[in-house]
């Protein structure tokens, strides 16, 4: 509630500063408010817990030839209005 409607968040994921996706939540197959229903009917979901959604289109396994992470590589995912999260792969 306090972020706003999660239909209209976006998505954007970089590797290495390159833009490899770029999608809005609405395209999840499920949206996040079904997802947080389903979810919450098994388990009790607590504040900070994480729902893992899927990934839109630009998956290194789609690349020809395929495209992996590899130490060193860096992850950037921003996810708007909320924020961005960046790691490094070790």
């Amino acid at each position: 509630e306090e972020a706003g409607n999660p239909d209209a968040f976006h998505l954007k994921t970089e590797g290495n500063g390159k833009l490899r996706q770029d999608s809005s939540c609405s395209a999840l197959i499920f949206n996040i408010p079904t997802l947080i229903e389903t979810i919450s009917a098994g388990i009790t979901l607590l504040p900070g817990d994480i729902i893992v959604t899927g990934t839109p289109v630009g998956v290194g396994i789609g690349f020809d030839p395929p495209k992996f992470l590899v130490k060193g590589d860096v992850v950037k995912v921003t996810i708007e209005p909320i924020g961005s999260i960046e790691n490094k792969v070790e």
